[in-house]
């Protein structure tokens, strides 16, 4: 008796593998969200399921990785959650260097501002002076450009690496 239950057990859980490899294949496919939850709830069975069985998680993990097939025939649009992550992690840093840019100008705005206004008062400062400040003003604004290019060079490299590691984890992943 006990050897029929065994038979009845790996059956069960044959089915079950079944349905969670069918689940996968359409959730990568684009019919749902890939996620342990979501293909388990899916596939219907327990997360713990998937938590036992290795394989199984790997390949779940393995489909969150890769591009969902999305849109029809051959020009379905392809995107990863980690070309996502990484497309907003570029917006989030431009956005960081144009509020460092503007915050930049308005700086230089007042300052110009303040210097014709003491200017037209009459009260203005000698010109060697004057000629100074001018050229320490130009001298900052020089270098602040290239601590923005140098910034920008740095999350063009960042997205470079990231795209790297991608590249080389889907190497790894067909290996």
């Amino acid at each position: 008796m006990s050897a029929a239950m065994s038979d009845g057990r790996k059956a069960d859980s044959a089915r079950r593998r079944q349905r969670v490899v069918k689940a996968i294949n359409a959730a990568a496919q684009g019919a749902g969200r890939i996620s342990v939850s979501a293909i388990a709830r899916h596939a219907g069975v327990d997360r713990t399921f998937l938590y036992r069985h290795p394989d199984l998680l790997a390949l779940v993990h393995a489909a969150e990785a890769e591009p969902a097939q999305r849109g029809s025939g051959s020009e379905a649009a392809t995107v990863s959650r980690a070309s996502l992550q990484a497309d907003l992690a570029h917006a989030q840093a431009r956005n960081a260097r144009l509020a460092a840019r503007i915050q930049l100008l308005e700086k230089r705005l007042s300052s110009e501002l303040g210097e014709q206004a003491w200017r037209e008062s009459g009260l203005g400062v000698p010109t060697d002076i004057d000629d100074l400040q001018r050229r320490l003003t130009a001298l900052e604004q020089h270098n602040l450009e290239l601590a923005a290019a140098l910034e920008e060079s740095q999350a063009d490299l960042g997205a470079a690496r990231e795209a790297n590691r991608d590249l080389t984890r889907a190497l790894n992943q067909r290996g």
